[in-house]
C-alpha cells in the first residue's frame, strides 16, 4: 500500500488504539486475587499485576488465570480491530491497537497508570498479529524460562527474538506492513518495563520461579 491513509482509516485507527488501551487497561491479575481472596496483588512480591506475581500468592490456578486472560485481552484487541477493518488497512489498524492493548497494561487508567510488564499481553497481541512470531516468542520464553527458573529472563529472551523474526518475515518497511514497526515498539516498552529485572539478572539476586520475594 503506498499513499496517505484516507481520513476515515485515521479515525478507525484511533478508535481502535482506544479500544486496545481500554481493554489492555482491565486489571485481571488484580481482578482475580481479590475476588480469589488472596488480598491486594500491589502489596505482594514485587507488587506487580501480572501472572508471575500472582503467583507468588501460591494460588497457581489464579496465576494461569491471569496469564491467559492477560494475553487474552491483547489477542481480542487485534482480532477486533481486524474485524472492523477492511482488508487494506487491517494490518494498521491490527497494529496499533496490539500496541495499545500493551501501553493499556503498562498504564492502565483504572490504576493511576501503574500497571503491569506487558508480557502476557504483548505475547497475545503478537500472536493475533504474526502467529509464527507469536508462537515462536512463547517457544523461546518457555524455553529460557525453563533452564533459567528466571521468569523475567524467558520474557526478555522472547521480545529479543520477536522483532528479528518478523522483520525477517516482512522487511522493515511502513508501507509494506505495519507489523514489525509496532513489534519492535511493543518489544521496547517490555524491555524498559523490565529494567530492574535486567539489574538484578545482572547482580544475581533476579527471583527465581517458586520464590515468594524478590
Amino acid at each position: 500500500m503506498s499513499g496517505q491513509l484516507p481520513s476515515y482509516v485515521l479515525w478507525l485507527m484511533a478508535a481502535m488504539a482506544f479500544m486496545g488501551y481500554a481493554l489492555g487497561s482491565v486489571p485481571f491479575g488484580l481482578i482475580l486475587t481479590n475476588l480469589g481472596g488472596a488480598g491486594d496483588l500491589r502489596s505482594i512480591g514485587s507488587g506487580n499485576i501480572g501472572a508471575t506475581n500472582v503467583l507468588r500468592t501460591g494460588r497457581k490456578d489464579l496465576a494461569a488465570a491471569t496469564l491467559g486472560l492477560d494475553a487474552a485481552k491483547g489477542f481480542l484487541a487485534v482480532l477486533i480491530a481486524w474485524v472492523m477493518t477492511s482488508p487494506d488497512y487491517s494490518d494498521h489498524t491490527a497494529s496499533l491497537a496490539a500496541l495499545a492493548a500493551v501501553v493499556g497494561h503498562c498504564f492502565p487508567i483504572f490504576l493511576g497508570f501503574r500497571g503491569g510488564k506487558g508480557v502476557a499481553t504483548g505475547l497475545g497481541a503478537l500472536l493475533a498479529l504474526s502467529p509464527i512470531t507469536g508462537l515462536l516468542g512463547c517457544a523461546v520464553w518457555l524455553a529460557v524460562a525453563k533452564a533459567t527458573r528466571i521468569s523475567s529472563a524467558g520474557a526478555l529472551a522472547a521480545f529479543v527474538a520477536m522483532p528479528v523474526v518478523i522483520l525477517a518475515l516482512y522487511g522493515f518497511s511502513f508501507q509494506n506492513s505495519p507489523k514489525p514497526m509496532a513489534t519492535l515498539l511493543i518489544s521496547i516498552l517490555v524491555i524498559a518495563r523490565h529494567h530492574e529485572n535486567i539489574s538484578r539478572i545482572l547482580r544475581g539476586t533476579e527471583s527465581r520461579i517458586g520464590q515468594k520475594k524478590d
